[in-house]
């Protein structure tokens, strides 16, 4: 292994490696041990290249389980791969048989190559998804969308459990339902478990200084338990069916209200019986928006791939407690050459190596060491995992339902992206650039009368908006006058490029690009939205950059009386006063579409900071003032407003504030030091 070392934590690092990001953590927890040391890999001859340099790796290489990863000339990893048998798999490639081109092109590109050996072909398996996720091998399959799924949290580090929308790290003290596929579903869902359970959903520090129920309670939404509207007993009744609910237990819950609500008739308590009713209500809307509900699946996740026309749509459907949570549709990064089950086989193990995985895996398709994919997943859960592909009855009919929305979702992303693709040759055409851009990036800014400035970047490409791309720049320079469109943007220009040129250096336009080649850092046009006097700040600073010739800018001016339809685009070359497109122009559409775009992010961004702003606390402010102590004071005193007028003495009788805390606080309050 060339230079790298395994230390005592399982860890792997690069001896020469400065960047936390080149640490690549090993599934199993004993460090794998190198099994090429320098001066074997320094027998190679120099200038080997391709099939003669991993022929002379082959020699070198044990039959033992392991990983190995192909550099080309630059150092970038060009693919990694696992092996049962590191020999045995990599003298393929030096062989050069049957090879499609795709393998033919990555050998011929192969510079270097590095080794670790693993225990087992599981922990090979394991490794592998591990660093094909974190390096992005540009001849792997890559999962592209990887956000994490969203999941309903019921807190129990309270006295009153709260119901919130959870995403990420599982760390804090509760229970997590889900997952769900969108964030959509969450808020529709804890919506209608307000209304069916009447649990809390506002923060700690908002339900420990409470001293009257709010507004929710008003509306049959919330219990109030931050005033003891209910009792800790009765409320704790209400988390219990709601946790009943979402595990799956549905049935039971919704007779134990409709009993209640029986009960409460009989009584002549009609008000009381209402209330029940509106519960049963809201337990029905909840399920009428999960769609199939199958009886005989309580945890599974269902996958279907639909592969035409060189794209792979991958569907995938969660069942949970014997509930649908929701689907998701993936379009993996993959060689057009390989088949569907290489391709759902490889996206199979990236998917699941940083999410829990259920008990059953129904695929509609057997795939590549499904076995092997199964054992590896069963010992990185901690339980048995089954895949199945089912051939009858109600599990059939789920994976044949995931196939038809694979297939729809393949047919409505093949039509979008030829859509852009036409829309980005007739961009190029209209403002006669030489080649079709690859990225292109849409600059606005957003303020009120100059206060919570914010500009936005969106970004469009050939697949359309790449929103794992956007960027938001708060506005910092305490020079620029209030309102000054030309000073926000110069300073959005100027942290924007001068960021891209520390990390990724001038571009070099003379090289061709590669349309399988990843998606740009640099991009091959600007639309600012704005006129000439826009454009010349932007090209100035561009200049100033050192970068007017990377970098084609557009200005996208609103038409007479802002009308839309009458923009004016100032190209670098163009006139003084710029030119328009026809109105029922496609391309003119396309701009409309980016430069809306690019105003409904900066504009959410500017009320997201100004919303912030209008509920900060002056306690933040303070320094030495953390969430424990802010939220002491508070439940002390009520309001920030009392804290600012308390003496130091009642500051000092808060618990967990020290007569030098107090001081502190005192002082923020009165900087005249008046007692």
């Amino acid at each position: 292994m060339n230079g790298r070392v395994p230390n005592d934590g399982g860890i792997l690092y690069d001896e020469n490696a400065s960047d936390e990001e080149d640490l690549i953590e090993v599934p199993d927890a004993s460090a794998p041990a190198p099994i090429l040391d320098w001066a074997e890999t320094s027998a190679i001859p120099d200038g080997l290249r391709g099939a003669d340099l991993i022929q002379a790796f082959v020699k070198l290489l044990p039959n033992s389980p392991g990983v190995y990863r192909m550099f080309n000339e630059a150092g970038d990893v060009l693919y990694v791969g696992k092996a049962r048998s590191l020999k045995k798999r990599v003298s393929n490639y030096a062989q050069g048989r049957l090879h499609s081109n795709r393998l033919t092109k990555m050998v011929r590109e192969t510079a270097n190559m590095e080794f670790v050996t693993t225990r087992t072909e599981i922990e090979a398996l394991l490794l592998e998804a591990n660093l094909i996720k974190r390096l992005r091998p540009r001849f792997n399959v890559l999962l592209r969308d990887d956000k994490s799924f969203p999941y309903i949290l019921v807190t129990g580090d309270s006295r009153a459990p709260a119901l919130y929308k959870h995403r990420g790290a599982r760390s804090r003290k509760g229970d997590f339902f889900g997952p769900f596929a969108s964030a959509g579903a969450v808020g529709r869902t804890i919506n209608s478990l307000q209304r069916a359970f009447l649990l809390r959903t506002c923060t700690d520090s908002v339900f420990e200084s409470r001293t009257r129920p709010c507004l929710l309670h008003q509306i049959k939404r919330c219990a109030a338990p931050c005033t003891h509207e209910v009792s800790d007993a009765d409320y704790a009744e209400l988390v219990t069916e709601a946790k009943d609910f979402l595990s799956g237990k549905s049935q039971a819950v919704k007779a134990t209200i409709s009993a209640a609500m029986s009960e409460a008739s009989e009584n002549l308590d009609f008000e009381r019986a209402a209330l029940y009713r509106d519960r049963l209500a809201a337990l029905s809307h909840v399920q009428s928006h999960q769609g199939i509900n199958p009886s005989g699946v309580e945890e599974a996740d269902v996958f279907a791939i639909h592969h035409e026309g060189g794209v792979s749509c991958i569907q995938v459907f969660f069942f949970r407690t014997g509930q649908n949570w929701g689907n998701r549709a993936y379009f993996p990064k993959a060689d057009p050459t390989l088949t569907s089950a290489e391709v759902l086989s490889a996206f199979l193990a990236q998917f699941y190596d940083d999410k829990p995985c259920p008990r059953q895996l129904l695929l509609c398709e057997t795939v590549e060491e499904q076995e092997l994919l199964g054992e590896a997943l069963t010992e990185k859960s901690g339980y048995k995992v089954a895949i199945l592909v089912p051939q009858r009855g109600e599990k059939k009919d789920l994976v044949d339902h995931a196939v038809a929305n694979a297939r729809e979702a393949h047919g409505r992303k093949l039509a979008e992206t030829a859509s852009q693709s036409r829309l980005l040759e007739g961009f190029a055409t209209t403002f006669k650039l030489e080649r079709t851009p690859r990225r292109i990036e849409i600059y606005d800014n957003s303020h009120i009368m100059g206060t919570n400035a914010v500009g936005g970047m969106v970004v469009a490409g050939p697949e359309g908006f790449v929103k794992g791309q956007y960027r938001k720049f708060n506005i910092k320079s305490t020079d620029i006058t209030p309102g000054d469109d030309f000073g926000m943007m110069k300073e959005v220009m100027t942290r924007r490029f001068s960021r891209l040129l520390k990390e990724e250096g001038k571009p070099d336009r003379s090289i061709e690009t590669n349309e399988d080649a990843a998606f740009p850092a640099w991009p091959d046009v600007i639309l600012i939205d704005g006129g000439q006097g826009q454009m010349t700040a932007v090209r100035a600073i561009l200049k100033e950059l050192d970068i007017e010739d990377c970098v084609i800018a557009i200005g996208v001016a609103k038409g007479v009386d802002r009308e839309a339809g009458r923009e004016r685009f100032f190209p670098p070359a163009g006139s003084r006063d710029g030119f328009s497109l026809p109105p029922r122009d496609p391309v003119l559409y396309f701009i409309q579409r980016m430069r809306d775009e690019a105003h409904r992010f900066a504009i959410g961004s500017h009320r997201a900071r100004r919303k912030k702003e209008m509920v900060k606390n002056p306690l933040d402010e303070i320094g030495g003032i953390g969430p424990t102590r802010k939220r002491a004071l508070l439940h002390h005193f009520g309001t920030a407003k009392a804290v600012s007028r308390a003496g130091i003495n009642d500051l000092i009788a808060v618990e967990g504030i020290s007569e030098a805390v107090a001081r502190l606080v005192y002082d923020h309050f009165h900087e005249d030091g008046t007692k």
